[in-house]
């Protein structure tokens, strides 16, 4: 005697191995191994903590030395009080 089946399971079970088989030749097509992507990901994590830790901090510049800001408190000249 054959075993009672549940119709509605049994589709369903069809169409999920379906879609795994379609899935699974797509991931060979286009995809990558999980370890390949955790390895990309060590790989990028461990340039950008190299590239952080040569990073230079800006400093604001100082007005009365940087001649970029045209500043007139240059050193030797004279201010508004320090005028005879």
């Amino acid at each position: 005697m054959a075993d009672i089946l549940n119709l509605r399971q049994a589709r369903k079970r069809r169409a999920r191995d379906a879609a795994r088989r379609e899935g699974d030749a797509n991931a060979v097509k286009h995809g990558r191994s999980k370890a390949a992507r955790r390895l990309d990901a060590a790989v990028t994590s461990l340039e950008t903590r190299r590239l952080d830790g040569h990073r230079r901090d800006r400093e604001a510049p100082d007005p009365q030395t940087d001649p970029d800001t045209g500043a007139d408190d240059a050193p030797g000249s004279a201010g508004p009080d320090e005028r005879d």
